[in-house]
């Protein structure tokens, strides 16, 4: 016995017609949804996301600027100490003049009658010579107590002036040795030494003269 089948029955007759509405109805809804904001009970909404472009600045390069390095400091000034500027400025002042070492020294004039006694004289043909040398000197010299106890040392130079008998005048001095009683003992030993007189065309005249004493304890 066979099963006929009502055409208004049949689902294959108008299938692929279905089909192809239900995609355009499913795709319309679709981009429905995403064009039309929608608001459900709780105030949720779906809103359209919009990309917003950023725009890329143009950053300028930072010009970077050499300075010049500064100047070399300029050399500090080293002190040097007063004994060293002493040695170097002192070149023996009372050492005798060599006349026979290839010096020529002028022919020696007749004395005449304007000739000043007083004059003083810094270099003459005979330095005076100190009787009895160093060794005198610091014989006649008399160390400080005062000095001595606070143990001090140091160097004095004392100016004077040898006149025509080889006796010592007008000492003075002329770098002081600082306190202790140093300068005031160095005067009064120079003051008691006697000097051959220095001598000039034949004849003693003054002669301004330079001697360091140095007091060191032993």
């Amino acid at each position: 016995m066979s099963v006929r089948k009502k055409p208004e029955k049949d689902l294959r007759k108008d299938y692929q017609i279905t089909l192809q509405s239900s995609l355009v109805l499913a795709l319309l809804l679709s981009v429905g949804l995403f064009k039309f904001n929608f608001t459900f009970g709780d105030g949720f909404e779906i809103e359209e996301i919009v990309r917003e472009e950023l725009a890329i600045e143009d950053i300028p390069q930072t010009e970077i600027i050499e300075t010049p390095p500064p100047p070399p400091r300029p050399p500090v000034p080293i002190e040097v100490p007063d004994d060293a500027i002493i040695d170097d400025d002192l070149l023996d002042m009372d050492a005798f003049l060599d006349m026979d070492a290839g010096f020529d020294a002028p022919p020696p004039q007749p004395p005449s009658d304007d000739d000043d006694s007083d004059e003083v004289f810094v270099v003459v043909e005979n330095m005076p010579e100190m009787v009895g040398g160093q060794e005198a000197l610091y014989a006649a010299l008399r160390y400080p107590d005062m000095a001595r106890r606070a143990g001090i040392e140091g160097r004095v130079i004392v100016q004077f002036i040898v006149n025509e008998q080889g006796r010592v005048e007008s000492p003075q001095v002329v770098r002081s040795a600082g306190a202790g009683g140093l300068d005031e003992a160095a005067l009064a030993a120079i003051s008691q030494m006697r000097f051959s007189p220095g001598m000039q065309r034949g004849r003693p005249v003054r002669v301004q003269m330079t001697q360091p004493v140095i007091f060191r304890l032993q």
